[in-house]
């Protein structure tokens, strides 16, 4: 029997009241299809306020839809995406990016989630035109999938090398509240200011019901977004409930909130977890933790708190907090475990 919140992942939670708030106030008589409505209007220069006014945006249903879509117009068919080694577009959309957008994933090794420089280089080098593909994308992860952190300097750097490079630089944003929470920074630091080229901004992770977005700062890449989002089968028809979602997330910073707590709520789990014994191999920057137990402890955390199994031979766990974890519901997993 589960202990009343999951910490198997914060796609486990409900939706934050603001959020069905909003959805109900648009739903209310009838409005244009396909975006043309006031609300995907405002969510627009809601998107504008926060990143800055010079991009384009687009609203899709999955964060897989965004991070494929998102290559599908930076690259052709002969190019390929540079990626860390679990990064989630490698390891978690089931081929997606190369069956939908045609192109090679190329991963790198990583440390603590994170992709260095000197990786990069060599796979930048790996060019033997005609007969190998050519890098074209980077693909960053912020947070990582190991829940790490890039600072902006370190963005910056990459940003820096890539564009040198020739390179379009892509961010899988999933989680992006939760980093610039950690950061005590602006959206917009750690993306358009810090070189980020094109977006992938997440919200169901974080109190959305379902909602991402696909925000586009060098705008070239915008011309063919419109049809490969129709072509995938992201193109809502009453996308004005897409969009109101994001109005009290960015409006009234819904993001922040609901990424502060989450980001409290794993900083006490790992305390306590730290006191039970546990090792905890990573720096929990945004809202995951990530644990050896015992293997009794380990069973009863996948039972009861729904952790989930991120790598058998270590037995290492992934503990996930949402913006509604309470340390209530952490005390209660602790205690259980601890008896």
């Amino acid at each position: 029997m589960g202990v009343g919140k999951s910490f198997g992942s914060d796609n486990h939670s409900g939706v934050h009241p603001e959020v069905w708030a909003a959805l109900a106030a648009a739903d209310v008589g009838h409005a244009p299809a396909y975006g043309a409505d006031s609300q995907t209007e405002r969510a627009l220069a809601a998107l504008k306020n926060t990143f800055g006014s010079d991009l384009d945006a687009f609203f899709v249903f999955t964060g897989t839809a965004a991070n494929t879509l998102s290559i599908q117009a930076s690259c052709q068919s002969y190019e390929a995406v540079l990626a860390s080694e679990v990064a989630h577009l490698e390891e978690d959309e089931c081929g997606a990016p190369e069956a939908i957008a045609g192109v090679k994933i190329m991963t790198t090794a990583h440390h603590q989630g994170k992709i260095r420089l000197e990786s990069l280089q060599a796979l930048a080098s790996y060019t033997l035109a005609p007969h190998r593909v050519k890098p074209r994308l980077l693909s960053l992860t912020q947070a990582t999938e190991l829940g790490t952190v890039y600072t902006i300097d370190e963005i910056k750097g990459i940003t820096a090398w890539a564009h040198q490079q020739g390179l379009i630089v892509h961010m899988d944003g999933a989680r992006l509240a939760n980093a610039a929470v950690h950061l005590n920074c602006e959206l917009a630091d750690i993306t358009v200011r810090a070189g980020i080229d094109i977006l992938s901004f997440g919200g169901t992770k974080n109190g959305l019901l379902c909602g991402e977005a696909i925000v586009v700062f060098r705008r070239e890449l915008s011309a063919s977004l419109p049809f490969y989002r129709k072509q995938g089968m992201q193109l809502a028809s009453k996308m004005r409930y897409l969009a109101c979602q994001f109005l009290p997330y960015l409006e009234d910073e819904l993001w922040r909130r609901n990424a502060r707590r989450a980001n409290a709520r794993a900083l006490y789990l790992r305390e306590q977890l730290v006191a039970l014994g546990a090792e905890v191999p990573y720096p929990t920057d945004a809202n995951e933790v990530f644990a050896i137990l015992p293997p009794a402890q380990r069973q009863l955390a996948q039972e009861w708190g729904k952790a989930a199994l991120w790598d058998a031979e270590s037995g290492l766990l992934r503990f996930v907090a949402s913006f509604d974890t309470e340390e209530e519901d952490i005390d209660i997993l602790i205690d259980r475990l601890r008896s």
